[in-house]
């Protein structure tokens, strides 16, 4: 396994942190289509960091119309190793109030509108999804936000919905039954694509209110909402920078198995695989598949 290049998919607060050189936005290409954005290079006390606007600069796309598949393949083309998912979320709990950072181990997907994989009818593989997010890189991100100061709880489920409407108040109460401690719109497939890609992944998810459930729900106002944004992003940039020197110190492949989360995954006979829906795994799967 080569060197370590962290990843950061997030909103375009993140991306403005203090010594990062050597910038340069540049476009990587993806036979699955256009990602949300060109990447931007770069390097943070000698640690390689690439950068991806989940949503494009500007905020252009909605959740359901994100081209996951894209932006997880040029990532991996461009040498990314382990990748941080920095989210905003609503609450579903009283004690996680907004302002928290959340570094969840599990999700449930209940999205319905989204291509969740990179394989299909003539290459078949399964991954295990059990433990979802790189156990490694979330101590590393516990550590790096006690380092900076940051209020982040470890441990918690991600219930992450299809949008771009928020929850009806049936189901955030619904959600709260099922054990889920925050809900957001993005993180799937995000995950299981990460997962098919073989890349370290963890995810920082950035509270920004109380879903509907909580009875002060309607006092909430969009400044009071904008001003949390504002300052999770300029937390979310002291953890990223906290966090960089500590994915440097990585040797040989993830201990989790995130690096070789395809060794016993594909299904279909060498004899029986279809060669183009091959060309477009060289990136993803190369490893396995002999690109």
């Amino acid at each position: 396994m080569g060197e370590a290049v962290l990843g950061i998919i997030g909103g375009s607060g993140v991306y403005d942190v203090d010594g990062l050189v050597n910038k340069e936005w540049r476009r990587v290409d993806s036979p699955f289509g256009a990602p949300s954005d060109e990447l931007l290079f770069g390097e943070l006390d000698g640690q390689k960091l690439v950068f991806l606007p989940r949503h494009g600069r500007g905020h252009r796309i909605p959740p359901s119309e994100l081209n996951y598949r894209a932006n997880i393949d040029v990532l991996k083309r461009a040498g990314v190793t382990e990748i941080v998912s920095v989210s905003a979320v609503g609450s579903l709990k009283e004690e996680l109030p907004p302002g928290t950072f959340v570094i969840v181990d599990q999700f449930i997907d209940r999205t319905f509108a989204r291509v969740k994989s990179f394989f299909e009818t003539g290459l078949v593989a399964h991954v295990s999804m059990a433990h979802p997010v790189c156990a490694r890189l979330g101590d590393l991100i516990e550590q790096a936000a006690e380092e900076a100061g940051i209020v982040a709880v470890r441990g918690g489920t991600y219930l992450v919905m299809e949008g771009p409407q928020f929850s009806t108040q049936a189901e955030s109460n619904l959600y709260r039954q099922w054990g889920c401690d925050v809900i957001g719109m993005t993180n799937m497939p995000e995950a299981k694509l990460a997962r098919e890609a073989e890349m370290c992944y963890a995810t920082v998810a950035m509270v920004t209110d109380y879903d509907c459930w909580h009875p002060d729900h309607d006092a909430v106002t969009v400044e009071q909402v904008v001003k949390v944004l504002v300052e999770n992003a300029g937390r979310a940039r002291a953890l990223v920078k906290a966090i960089a020197p500590k994915v440097k110190g990585r040797h040989g492949a993830c201990a989790k198995g995130c690096h070789t989360a395809l060794d016993f995954a594909v299904i279909t006979h060498g004899d029986t695989r279809d060669p183009t829906v091959a060309a477009r795994l060289d990136a993803v799967a190369g490893r396995v598949l002999g690109g």
